[in-house]
């Protein structure tokens, strides 16, 4: 069990941590984020020196952004597994907040990604006091859909993001 007087710990689940980021994560989480399988329904794979120098900067300013994506720690193992957390979006003009999660796919049907979304909505709507999130799925991504619909979320539309890619529109409301 990881106690709340780390400044870094943001949540904790039954399997699962979630933290702000540190040094010892940006080269792993460039590998994530440059993984072609991973990140095939989040617009694929970004360049790694891009990557790690973003990385670097939010590991030296790991409480800059409100929002952010944050490491994901399989606690039996410590290993980090993943990218989760909530991300400000406009969505046809209107300021959105985005549950986002990303993992390895040797992670995937786990679990993990309802596991620790079901923790951010809990967060996101006691702690943070926000009234509503979002989901864009890309249309084939029925992984994300079902974590979607296990968190609490309901189709809402099909919209056009920006740069012309069609995504699915899920929501989820405090108190739903």
């Amino acid at each position: 069990m990881v106690n709340g007087q780390d400044p870094l710990f943001i949540l904790e689940t039954e399997r699962l941590i979630l933290r702000r980021q540190q040094a010892g994560d940006v080269a792993i989480l460039a590998n994530l984020w440059s993984d072609p399988e991973a990140t095939r329904y989040l617009g694929g794979p970004r360049e790694r020196g891009w990557l790690q120098s973003v990385f670097e900067e939010t590991a030296r300013n790991p409480f800059s952004e409100p929002y952010d994506l944050w490491p994901v720690v399989e606690k039996e193992a410590g290993l980090l597994i993943g990218d989760c957390g909530l991300l400000e979006k406009v969505i046809e003009g209107k300021p959105e907040i985005e549950l986002n999660y990303i993992f390895f796919p040797s992670m995937w049907g786990r679990g993990y990604a309802t596991e620790i979304g079901q923790a951010i909505q809990r967060l996101a709507f006691t702690k943070m006091g926000l009234k509503r999130l979002v989901a864009l799925i890309a249309p084939g991504n029925q992984a994300s859909e079902r974590v979607a619909v296990k968190v609490g979320m309901h189709f809402e539309k099909e919209i056009v993001r920006p740069g012309g890619a069609t995504r699915k529109l899920y929501i989820v409301e405090a108190g739903e």
